[in-house]
């Protein structure tokens, strides 16, 4: 079997990289490198792609605007909702969230055209619906609508035309609108922080998800379980990422996203990884993402 070079961040130093020859992944599977794929011929309809941890902090916003820009930068027509009322996704992409149509307007269908709720960010081929601390009340309001989990799905239909790809960006809970999420998605892309207790919540979600398929979404799918903020030289993040692939085989990419000051930094000016630090490991590691999520089918 040809031996890969594995690059791996080295958390003590803002640019430092350790690298390890081997045969294997740190998933513990032979590494594939996959391969950029053809150009599409043409353009939608979206898949949906739900990224959900009812845990906080584990990567789902920077995901989430990262697999967007590099998907982008592959051909594809990306579609970012942030789904949270913290707004992280619309404040990591530098856009506007106040005075402006926003995700909470068009689930209270105030007769706003989604498409005019729909922003560019700098990144060509990558737009974004924005949220604000509006969307906290979203559930209230939506709790006595009649089928009141599938608002954002109703929302999503008239957009999917448009696009490859829609990366829902999921508030950490498994209330209604994580729900309506789910209800809307194709597929869910779980983020876990290679960390004890991040572990713990899995099989909750998984069970969520299973009730979603069963009483609303026949469709939805788990796309895969991403393993984020990973450091090699820990044990704990070791044996944390060793128990997942026992639990769920497969269905954990093979992609593993390191731990890295570059992400934060990123964030602060408002731009993905793949444009603050376009050769960073990090940035070469959601490439690998996209490239695999395409070969999974995730992604057309």
């Amino acid at each position: 079997m040809r031996r890969a070079l594995v690059t791996l961040y080295d958390a003590d130093s803002a640019d430092g990289i350790a690298t390890l020859d081997s045969e294997l992944g740190p998933t513990g599977r032979p590494l594939h490198e996959f391969p950029d794929p053809a150009p599409l011929v043409g353009h939608g309809p979206a898949r949906i792609i739900a990224l959900c941890n009812q845990k906080g902090g584990v990567g789902k916003t920077t995901t989430t605007i990262n697999l967007g820009a590099t998907l982008a930068e592959l051909g594809r027509r990306v579609l970012a909702v942030d789904f949270d009322p913290q707004g992280a996704l619309s404040a990591g992409l530098g856009v506007q969230t106040h005075d402006v149509p926003t995700i909470y307007d068009l689930l209270l269908g105030r007769g706003i055209d989604p498409r005019s709720a729909v922003q560019r960010t700098s990144v060509e081929g990558l737009d974004v619906i924005p949220a604000n601390i509006d969307l906290s009340a979203a559930e209230v309001h939506l709790v006595t609508e009649v089928a009141r989990e599938q608002i954002l799905a109703g929302v999503l239909r008239k957009l999917a035309p448009e696009y490859d790809v829609i990366l829902v960006d999921c508030q950490p809970s498994l209330g209604l609108l994580t729900v309506n999420a789910l209800t809307a998605a194709h597929g869910v892309i779980i983020p876990l922080e290679c960390e004890f207790f991040a572990l713990r919540g899995v099989a909750l979600l998984v069970e969520t998800i299973d009730k979603v398929r069963d009483r609303l979404n026949p469709a939805i799918r788990l796309d895969g379980i991403l393993a984020t903020m990973y450091d090699a030289r820990t044990l704990h993040s070791r044996e944390v990422l060793e128990r997942v692939v026992d639990a769920f085989g497969d269905e954990v990419l093979e992609t593993v996203i390191t731990r890295t000051i570059k992400f934060p930094d990123a964030t602060v000016s408002g731009t993905p990884i793949t444009q603050f630090a376009p050769e960073h490991q990090s940035s070469r590691a959601y490439r690998q993402l996209a490239r695999e999520l395409i070969v999974r089918g995730a992604v057309a």
